[in-house]
This record gives structure tokens, sequence and C-alpha cells, in this order.
């Protein structure tokens, strides 16, 4: 339990980190999409180890192959199925930790809840798993921008104590990668690098925090109460390896502001009803009111660091480890497509489930009648 995500457009993702492969299967998607591989391959490279010396050196091309649901480049509305090999995973690397439980992992949380684990890089885990994620993300994306033309622009806002000067509704996707941290303001991402280096060769790691923004989401977005559009939001980005914290328009700075100072004022513009603030983070209500929808997501420093550490193992004796294998200093770099996905998911599912909403009784008429057979 627990793999699959959305109620319309659903996602569920399968395999293990030093398993055979990884991958998704995507049911819900309607039919007539037009979709290549390539949409795909381009947020798996964005998501891939390996691609800097950023980020870890497991080397894995992370090709993609469409194994259903597609045909002469159209969906055909049935579950499509996306593989991606393992071939790079070096299980032995992991020996170490077959009885010891390593610091801030999920060792210890996950034999206690299944009674055993895979020790081999983490298993289900492992940020391997989110090869699915994207994967599934580049279709919901496609869906999002050839029915309502949204956008979804991720990026780094902070490393540590390194903030980005970004303006979310100028942000370029071109401009975010143009630096190996995929930080679009360049003297902050130079700090962010420099930092990052210095980190890793000194054995530990950092965290920080990416920033997202989704531009074009049309006003209806979103459910009351227990499934409001921010909800699902949450639960989407903290559902992401080493995700601490979330927050959504002026978040948890908004408890400086006084409601005077933080209510986003109405207008009218050419017909269509603005925001002259968006302090909202484009959602009122649990439901999107047509700003662009602007959220952000914590990450923890990664939790495998090259420095002795005291733990235990299973039969509770004192265990010191260091760190092995190959690992990534920061996860922010790689934890910007990420965001992206989990955004397209959610926006997509809640697309999906606004349609007969939207249609009103059009689509609950019942069918005609057929007219009986005249006999002559």
């Amino acid at each position: 339990m627990g793999s699959t995500f959305g109620r319309l457009f659903r996602v569920t993702t399968w395999g293990e980190s030093h398993g055979g492969a990884v991958g998704c299967t995507v049911d819900g998607c309607p039919p007539g999409l037009p979709l290549d591989l390539a949409a795909i391959q381009h947020d798996l490279d964005r998501r891939r180890p390996g691609q800097s010396r950023l980020t870890t050196q497991r080397r894995e091309s992370d090709t993609a192959r469409l194994l259903s649901g597609v045909v002469d480049g159209l969906t055909l509305g049935t579950p499509i199925e996306i593989m991606v090999a393992n071939q790079d995973a070096r299980s032995g690397d992991y020996a170490a930790f077959r009885d010891a439980y390593r610091p801030s992992h999920a060792d210890y949380t996950y034999e206690a809840k299944y009674g055993l684990r895979d020790w081999r890089g983490g298993g289900r885990a492992s940020a391997r798993e989110t090869v699915g994620r994207v994967a599934a993300g580049a279709i919901a994306r496609r869906l999002l921008a050839r029915t309502c033309g949204i956008a979804i622009v991720g990026y780094v806002k902070q490393v540590r104590d390194v903030v980005a000067e970004v303006d979310p509704d100028r942000v370029s996707a071109r401009a975010v990668e143009r630096t190996p941290v995929r930080c679009p303001d360049p003297r902050a991402a130079a700090r962010m690098i420099a930092l990052i280096e210095e980190t890793r060769a000194d054995g530990d790691s950092l965290g920080g925090i990416v920033e997202c923004v989704a531009r074009r989401v049309p006003p209806g977005l979103g459910e009351p109460v227990f499934d409001k559009l921010e909800a699902d939001l949450a639960k989407a980005m903290l559902s992401l390896p080493a995700s601490k914290g979330f927050e959504i328009g002026s978040g948890f700075a908004g408890v400086l502001m006084t409601g005077s100072e933080h209510n986003d004022p109405f207008y009218s513009e050419a017909g269509r009803v603005r925001t002259r603030t968006n302090r909202s983070g484009g959602i009122q209500g649990g439901i999107s009111n047509g700003e662009p929808i602007l959220l952000r997501v914590a990450f923890k420093p990664t939790a495998t660091i090259m420095r002795p550490q005291e733990t235990v193992d299973r039969r509770g004796r004192r265990v010191l480890l260091s760190g092995r294998g190959r690992h990534d200093p920061c996860v922010l770099p790689r934890a910007v497509p990420l965001v992206e996905a989990m955004t397209a998911l959610v926006l997509a599912d809640h697309y999906l489930r606004q349609l007969p909403v939207a249609r009103g009784l059009a689509g609950l008429e019942p069918p005609p009648r057929p007219r009986p057979r005249r006999r002559g």
C-alpha cells in the first residue's frame, strides 16, 4: 500500500533502488494525447544521477521504455507502463549496513513496519523510486499544457544560508538550466556551487529550498475541506524523499503580517477577475483562483555523509558507521524536477476531477430512448 497517488489521474510507482528496474504505471490519462518518449526522457535526464559534479556519481542513463498505452504517438486511454532499467547498482557498497541502522534513514522504520528491509541502497525509500514520479509527471505536464496551457517551473531558491533573488512571474526554465545547481540567480548560483563543493570535500551535506510556480492555472481546481488543492500539494511534496517542510504563497512569513497587509484585493481586467497581490499563492478556500500557484519545499541535508557516525545494530549493539557508496552532497539540484513532477500530477488529477463539475448536469442526462421499430 502507499505506492499509488491520485484519484482520476492515478500513478503507481514500483521497483527498488538496486532491483532490476524502476518505473511507473499511469492510469486515467485521457485518450488522444500526443505523447512520445522524448518528452518523458527530457525530464528523466534532468533527474538522473551523474549529471554534474554536484550530484551522486552513480552512472545511470535512465533510458525509458514505453511498454503500453501509446500507439502511433497517441495515448489510448489504457494504462501507460514505463520502465527504466537499473544499470549501475553496487549493492556491495551497502553490505556493512545489512544489520546496522543508518542515522536519519528509513532502515529502522521499514524494519519496524515490515519485519525486514531491502538494505541495498534503501530499497523503496531511496530517491531512485522518484524515476517513476518524474516519468508520470512528464505525461501530466503534457496533458496540462495541451488542455489549458499550464506551465510549471521549479528552481533552487536556497542552499543553507544562500538565498537567491528570483521573480516567480518572470523566471524561465531556460534560466534555471543554465547552472548545474538549477538556480536562475547567477550570483547566488555561484555561491551555492562553491558551498556544496566545500561541504562535499568536508564529507558533509547540505539542505535547502526548492520554489515552484505554476502559471495559467484556471480558477476552480481543488475541492472543499479535505481535498483542498494546497492540501493535496502538501501531501505530494512531503511524500518526496528528504522533504521536511511545505509552504504556499506567503507561507510562514504571513504570520508577520496583519490581515490588511496580507489580503489579496480583487479587481477586474478585461472581464477576468484578478488579485493585485498573490500572498494566497493562487489558492483560496482550497480552490485555485486563476493566479500563479507559488509553493516552496524544504529539503533536509542528505542523510548519508562521509563522516563516522554512532548508531546501533539489530541487537542494540553500538556501531560506528561511515558513509559508503555514491550520494548527493545536496539533493536540491535533482529535487527540482521532482517538485515540478508532483505539482503536475496534482494539477492534472484536479483538472480531470473538475471537468464533470464544470459541465454541470450536461453529462448526467439520461440517454434518449431508442424508437421502436416500425413493422411493415
